[in-house]
């Protein structure tokens, strides 16, 4: 971990950008007290398909439920 004044991380942004993506923490600090920690940050998600998309792709097989229910309910098993 490497500790910068704010004056030093203006004049030296470059390499703070460098050791960070090196995988360092750089923390920067003012007036002796740290107030930024830089961190490398983490991949970009990737996006999902809409739930839509996905419903519109699923083929049922068989009968749908209601009707299953329906016939349970309309025979002497029930």
């Amino acid at each position: 971990m490497y500790t910068f004044s704010l004056a030093e991380a203006k004049a030296q942004l470059s390499k703070l950008i460098e050791l960070v993506e090196g995988g360092e923490q750089v923390t920067i600090t003012k007036r002796g007290k740290a107030v930024v920690k830089i961190v490398k940050s983490d991949p970009l998600r990737q996006q999902v398909p809409s739930l839509a998309e996905h419903r519109a792709g699923i083929r049922y097989l068989g009968e749908p439920a209601a009707e299953f229910i329906r016939k349970m309910r309309d025979s002497d098993r029930f």
